[in-house]
């Protein structure tokens, strides 16, 4: 079995084919889908869906990009809204600076109410960070200062420093597509590295397809590309990889079913 612990099921681009995208999946052996969370008042559409398929289930918080427009929500909200059975995680919350969307005081200020949110419930955080390393790295530290807390990097394409500060945090880092792409050595470097028990794969779809699907609309059946190319870049086999990454995602992820 494998997991995709990150796709966007309630984006425009699945409305039409929803049934036929978790179908396939299923067919492909994926397990379990977390379908994660951009804009905390957006949470009831990511209950309908994982309310509609057993194996789905979905997070809350704000996305960078969108943390002007929900600043201000506090980790006491976002507590209150995990108790849900099918909430199974915060975020996607963190910092992008390659976009201009979101100041970056917004950002840091929904970042820490996420961090905290999640010391709080004991559930993970899906990190979102693009271009900033340093102030990610910073945040990472000063915050497990105040208590340690459980989180992944996803769609991990940052410098091999902040992903092995995260791992000495005891956080994971998920790969998506990107690990396939042809210019993506480094990444792949990188993913040979860590540990066996830090690492995830994921879509987040409907963006990023891999390999030979790259350019059209991706979906959580193809999570399997990426743990191919993990598989063969850490010298294991798929049966391997499909294992540990489970494992991993069960042991982040510990209030999805298993």
């Amino acid at each position: 079995m494998l997991v995709d612990s990150h796709c966007h099921l309630d984006f425009p681009d699945f409305a039409e084919d929803l049934d036929g995208i978790v179908s396939r999946a299923r067919a492909a052996g994926i397990g379990r889908m977390v379908t994660i969370s951009t804009r905390v008042r957006n949470l009831d559409q990511l209950l309908a869906i994982a309310g509609r398929y057993d194996d789905v289930y979905c997070s809350v918080g704000t996305h960078p990009h969108n943390a002007d427009e929900e600043d201000g929500i506090s980790s006491d909200e976002l507590i209150a809204l995990t108790l849900h059975p099918k909430v199974v995680a915060l975020g996607e919350a963190g910092l992008d600076y390659f976009y201009d969307d979101g100041s970056p005081e917004a950002q840091a200020r929904g970042f820490r109410a996420h961090i905290a949110a999640a010391r709080a419930t004991g559930l993970p955080l899906v990190i979102h960070t693009r271009e900033a390393d340093e102030d990610c790295a910073r945040i990472l530290e000063e915050e497990a200062a105040r208590g340690s807390f459980r989180a992944v990097l996803h769609c991990y394409t940052g410098g091999r420093d902040l992903a092995l500060k995260a791992v000495s945090l005891g956080l994971y880092i998920g790969f998506t597509g990107i690990l396939t792409f042809k210019k993506s050595d480094s990444l792949r470097a990188l993913a040979a590295e860590l540990p066996p028990d830090r690492i995830l794969v994921e879509t987040d779809s409907p963006y990023l397809a891999p390999g030979k699907f790259r350019g059209k609309r991706n979906e959580p059946a193809y999570v399997v590309e990426v743990a191919k190319v993990l598989a063969e870049t850490r010298g294991v086999s798929l049966e391997e990889i499909s294992r540990q990454t489970s494992e991993n995602f069960f042991r982040l992820f510990s209030k999805v079913k298993a």
